[in-house]
């Protein structure tokens, strides 16, 4: 980290402001052969405050009219002397400007290289630096807090300890192993058991939030499923807000599955349109059917369609056995705009919410939007506790089942060399969790999924 790193940090379309960003040993000099103030140069004020002046570009000529404001290190975000220019954000302007920044010997900033730098300077550890790409991410506003409730070491501080009390236990048993003349008391054995039944229900706590931070970053992974023409595709649209899907009245225009993201209240779905549920001899709608049903196979919810104005038949039938198998379902019994003629009675056995909506005239739709948000309710807040990506919860699994093992062999009195491989797994695991032992390639791979600028 012996050079200087610039990069335009907002997005490259046309605002009303544009900032850039500097970090590394020449940050300083460079800033003031580009950012002329009003009287003295940037570097020779108080740090950390905005000051008005001329943004020049290559030739020294003046761009625009800005502000600029430095950041010493150790004290700033990547923990080098960092320093950013606010201007207009005109996209031209602000490449004018970086080029002048590369002029003065500064180079492009690769993605997340600015957090990855705070990271190896340790100004966050690899679950903090983890959380900015996911506050940049966000699609809803509790993503968002849970994402700042990272950053801010809401999981940090509980591996820290878990992390220190296993350090101690193997600094004790590598004493035993030195001298195995020395007997290990009880007291020290049960507390040593303790301490690991303890590392061993707080990782068990941590490891269940997966599934809702999992959601919650990606979304409920959802499938629309019902026989063909019974308004799957008119209740997507509804859903989003806009045509996404193409609506017509012969059944089997929808021939393959349909993507989109949409929320509903506090819950973001990735909802899955198909192909209508039937028995084919059309080659491509049969493989447009099959995808449907590996869709359902990997949904977490259901909405079933079925048209309420007619009597079911096998192809409804066949559709809700195949909703069934999902983890959550809602009936939604569409056309309620027409007379009803489906059996109520049999689908409330079956299914536990059964609603009538008209996805053509847009009725029912607040009805069904708030059963979803019960069926994933907000909770408390997600103030950062919960684990979001499978590399940390895999981490967390391998550390949890060498605690386990750990806690074993010291309650059957195994040899200490046993009971301290598992316990260094177990640090291994952590360490590759917060990053305080962690391989160079996994912190490039980290890393890369960051936008450029951060």
């Amino acid at each position: 980290m012996s050079d200087t790193i610039a990069a335009i940090s907002t997005a490259r379309a046309p605002s009303a402001i544009g900032i850039l960003r500097l970090s590394g040993p020449d940050t300083v000099a460079i800033l003031d052969r580009v950012f002329r103030p009003k009287g003295r140069s940037v570097s020779q004020r108080t740090e950390r405050q905005m000051v008005l002046g001329d943004v020049l570009d290559r030739t020294g000529a003046a761009i625009d009219n800005g502000l600029a404001v430095l950041f010493r290190g150790p004290n700033s975000y990547t923990g080098e002397d960092c320093a950013e220019i606010h201007c207009h954000g005109a996209p031209v302007v602000l490449q004018e400007v970086l080029l002048a920044l590369f002029a003065a010997g500064a180079r492009q900033a690769k993605g997340g290289e600015f957090t990855q730098r705070a990271f190896l300077n340790g100004r966050m550890d690899l679950i903090q630096a983890e959380s900015v790409a996911d506050l940049i991410d966000a699609e809803t506003a509790e993503a968002a807090r849970n994402a700042a409730g990272q950053l801010g070491g809401a999981i940090s501080r509980g591996i820290d300890v878990i992390y220190d009390s296993l350090m101690d236990i193997t600094s004790r048993f590598y004493a035993v192993v030195d001298y195995p003349d020395e007997d290990i008391e009880d007291l020290q054995r049960q507390t040593m058991v303790d301490t690991l039944a303890c590392a061993e229900e707080k990782l068990t706590a941590l490891l269940a939030t997966f599934d809702r931070g999992r959601v919650l970053r990606q979304g409920v992974p959802a499938v629309i499923l019902g026989k063909p023409n019974v308004g799957k595709s008119s209740l997507l649209n509804a859903l989003l807000g806009y045509d996404r899907a193409i609506v017509t009245d012969v059944a089997g225009t929808t021939r393959d599955t349909v993507e989109e993201k949409v929320r509903v209240g506090h819950v973001l779905l990735r909802l899955c349109d198909t192909a209508g549920i039937r028995d084919t001899q059309d080659t491509v709608e049969r493989i447009g059917v099959e995808r449907s049903r590996a869709a359902a196979q990997g949904a977490e919810l259901a909405l079933l369609v079925l048209d309420g104005s007619r009597e079911l038949n096998e192809e409804d039938y066949a559709a809700a056995d195949l909703a069934e198998k999902v983890q959550r379902c809602i009936v939604v019994l569409n056309k309620a705009d027409l007379p009803c003629a489906a059996d109520l009675s049999a689908l409330a056995a079956r299914f536990d919410t059964v609603l009538s909506v008209s996805a053509k005239a847009m009725s029912g739709i607040t009805e069904l939007a708030s059963a979803i948000e019960a069926l994933y309710p907000a909770g408390q807040t997600a103030s950062g506790e919960l684990l979001t990506n499978a590399r940390q919860a895999d981490a967390v699994q391998r550390a949890l089942r060498a605690v386990s093992a750990a806690r074993f062999a010291l309650e059957q009195e195994l040899t200490p060399d046993a009971v301290l491989t598992d316990t260094e797994d177990a640090l291994e695991a952590l360490g590759e969790l917060n990053g305080k032992s962690v391989r160079e390639d996994l912190v490039a791979t980290i890393f890369s999924r960051f936008c450029v600028g951060k």
